[in-house]
């Protein structure tokens, strides 16, 4: 079973590496401190793990419709279409805004949207632990078929735990990558508008392919 349960935490991995998963992570954390960016990265592998052990569940004890969790993956798709038309008119509207200070002799850097300067760390963390569990119930099917070859199709929470592990440890270390973006890449408004518009064009194109997939 130890050699089941390490399938399960790399097939976790190769999961979380879907584009639709990191490009709503890039989406919610670029431009937030590394402390804010690890933990909306951990909202949205709590909030993904926990929506599919609870869709895992319901499909081992009842006959849910294919179609019913394919509306999963639909709406996210057209969220994260929705999210990158978002940055890209924030970009073109030239709304997004940058900001240096100092706290007790460090540099800080603040970015946001729109003029007004609102801290809104609470509002983008419950927006990414939604998310993931709404595209959490596209992804449980293929996950079931993994792990049911694993245990004559019954799932326990061990295997469940073990693929959530993988997922949430590929969601952190894109975390950390993100947060090196923030800390090195965002010094400059210009610089800013770059990252934002880039992001906007891959969620857009990211989206887009999951609605034609």
């Amino acid at each position: 079973m130890e050699a089941g349960l390490i399938l399960i935490f790399w097939y976790g991995i190769l999961h979380a590496f879907g584009p639709d998963h990191l490009t709503v992570i890039a989406d919610f954390s670029i431009g937030k401190s590394r402390k804010k960016t690890l933990v909306i990265t951990f909202l949205f592998a709590l909030g993904h793990g926990m929506m599919l052990f609870l869709f895992a569940r319901l499909l081992q004890a009842y006959e849910i419709p294919e179609s019913i969790t394919n509306y999963g993956d639909q709406i996210s798709a057209a969220v994260i279409i929705g999210m990158g038309i978002y940055l890209l008119s924030q970009v073109i509207r030239d709304r997004i805004q940058l900001h240096r200070h100092e706290h007790e002799g460090k540099e800080h850097i603040h970015i946001w949207f729109g003029k007004t300067h609102e801290h809104q760390t609470q509002r983008a963390s419950a927006s990414a632990f939604g998310m993931a569990a709404l595209m959490g119930m596209g992804g449980v099917r293929g996950m079931l078929v993994t792990l049911g070859m694993l245990e004559s199709h019954t799932i326990d929470m061990v295997m469940i735990l073990a693929f959530i592990l993988g997922v949430t440890t590929l969601f952190l270390a894109f975390g950390l990558l993100i947060s090196y973006i923030n800390d090195h890449l965002l010094g400059t408004k210009a610089n800013v508008r770059k990252v934002f518009a880039t992001a906007g064009i891959i969620s857009i194109a990211v989206g887009s392919q999951m609605l034609l997939a």
